[in-house]
């Protein structure tokens, strides 16, 4: 890694292209063959992005919570992030499990379960008062005691005689079905429809397909309103930030305690502002450039007039970098980790209305081993960067080749890195207040630190080795 000073925008846009990242100021770069966990760079077509299904039910589980905010003593006992579903909640007394009145339950009354019906094989139930009759039978059974009470002698049994109540089904009746046959029979009419639905005519799919919502779409939801966007350029601090500077740092801490088990006194606001707010990159508004310009902001998600979440950026040439994300923890049954990834798409594309080049949304590495980093590759489409030739490679492809290794060359054979051809001599270095090419700096000095310099150039490509100035000394 290295320690950025000064960045222009450009730069650093070369750089993450070629798989490094930066935590404030440190720049860094993964050795990725001799790590457990190789971290590839991943980043999303936003242009060409559509919420998959489970994106689109996040959306609306946001919109459902922000309309019909839920109850209770913490919002986050209500929910979790990781909820596919729209949670469902009511209101119920503050009571204990054993407090709560249950019906009760006597011999003598029939059980009947929230299922199917439960169909009897035929035996007579037997209880201890006066015999079940059925509805349809009861005329019958009272004629049939009359005539015992009379002393009437009993007639001989027949094949067309109705049985007595409890002796059996009735046989001018069609037999009752069992249970499972009657499951069977539902889930059989189930897959006919579904093959029904299936063998539709393909331009009434094409139709539907056509009618799909794009992401901004679904996120114009009214409810989504009360959750209210700000953009605020962070590095050189704007007015808006330093207004806002404490509530943001009160969040942080708040979320590094609870989520990542941080010591509460680790998590000084000097802290804080040397990891999210201080950035080498630099003010930029040039032409092409998106109205707000280049450089790092923090996207801050209010409610209500109260900071629950801040995600920090950075709008380069070509894309928006995403660095971190915080939130207050009693809102996390908001799924925000989800929901923010999916707003960022939707500045990602908002920007381009301006900045024509700036067309995708860097979401920082994704670690094919770790669940937590895996879901990245969910956004579709999205593309690896191959640690070899840093071309881009659909996610698509890359996955049976990081299943059988933790790390892999993604790009087919043959393919080169078209900016490694390093001459070491050619690099910018600053020595003695003074710049000069390497090859100057190494005849005064005696070049021993030139396959240090020669590694930095490698791994920094030629470009950027050409351009960015290292200081020695």
């Amino acid at each position: 890694g290295m320690w950025a000073h000064t960045m222009p925008c450009q730069d650093y846009q070369d750089l993450i292209d070629r798989g490094w990242r930066r935590s404030g100021k440190y720049v860094y770069k993964p050795t990725m063959n001799q790590t457990c966990c190789p971290q590839y760079t991943i980043k999303c077509a936003a242009l060409q992005f559509h919420p998959s299904r489970s994106q689109k039910k996040v959306i609306k589980k946001v919109a459902k919570l922000l309309a019909n905010p839920p109850t209770g003593s913490r919002a986050g006992e209500l929910g979790g992030p990781d909820s596919g579903e729209p949670s469902v909640v009511e209101d119920v007394p503050d009571k204990q499990p054993s407090q709560v009145d249950l019906p009760k339950v006597t011999s003598g009354d029939p059980q009947v379960s929230s299922g199917d019906p439960q169909v009897s094989s035929g035996d007579p139930q037997v209880t201890s008062g006066d015999p079940q009759v059925s509805s349809g039978d009861s005329d019958q059974g009272r004629v049939k005691e009359s005539g015992e009470a009379s002393g009437e002698p009993e007639k001989p049994a027949t094949s067309s005689k109705v049985p007595r109540a409890g002796e059996g089904p009735d046989p001018a009746k069609p037999p009752c079905k069992k249970a499972k046959l009657l499951r069977k029979q539902r889930r059989q009419e189930k897959e006919a429809l579904r093959q029904a639905s299936e063998s539709l005519p393909l331009r009434k799919k094409e139709k539907k397909e056509d009618a799909q919502k794009s992401l901004e779409d679904y996120l114009k939801e009214e409810a989504l309103s009360r959750l209210e966007m700000r953009l605020v350029r962070s590095e050189p601090k704007s007015e808006e930030f330093r207004r806002t500077q404490k509530e943001s740092y009160e969040v942080y801490k708040k979320y590094q305690v609870a989520v990542h088990k941080d010591e509460p006194d680790k998590c000084t606001e000097k802290q804080w502002t040397r990891f999210l707010v201080d950035s080498p990159l630099q003010e930029e508004h040039k032409p092409g450039s998106p109205a707000c310009g280049n450089g790092s902001f923090h996207q801050q998600y209010w409610l209500d007039g109260k900071l629950i979440a801040v995600g920090v950026l950075d709008v380069l040439p070509n894309c928006v970098s995403s660095v971190y994300l915080y939130y207050d923890p009693d809102y996390h049954y908001l799924s925000l980790g989800t929901y923010s990834a999916l707003r960022e798409i939707a500045l990602t594309r908002h920007l381009h209305d301006t900045a024509p080049s700036l067309v995708f949304y860097y979401m920082g590495f994704y670690i094919h081993t770790c669940p937590k980093m895996k879901y990245k590759g969910n956004y579709d489409p999205s593309f690896l960067l191959c640690p070899e030739s840093y071309s881009w490679v659909a996610v698509e492809t890359c996955r049976p080749k990081l299943d059988a290794s933790n790390y892999a060359r993604l790009e087919q054979p043959g393919k080169e890195d078209e900016n490694g051809n390093i001459d070491v001599d050619r690099v910018l270095v600053l020595y003695e207040h003074q710049l000069m090419p390497y090859a100057i700096y190494r005849a005064i000095t005696g070049g021993t630190d030139v396959e240090d310099v020669r590694l930095y150039a490698m791994l920094a490509g030629r470009t950027c080795a050409e351009r960015i100035i290292l200081f020695r000394n």
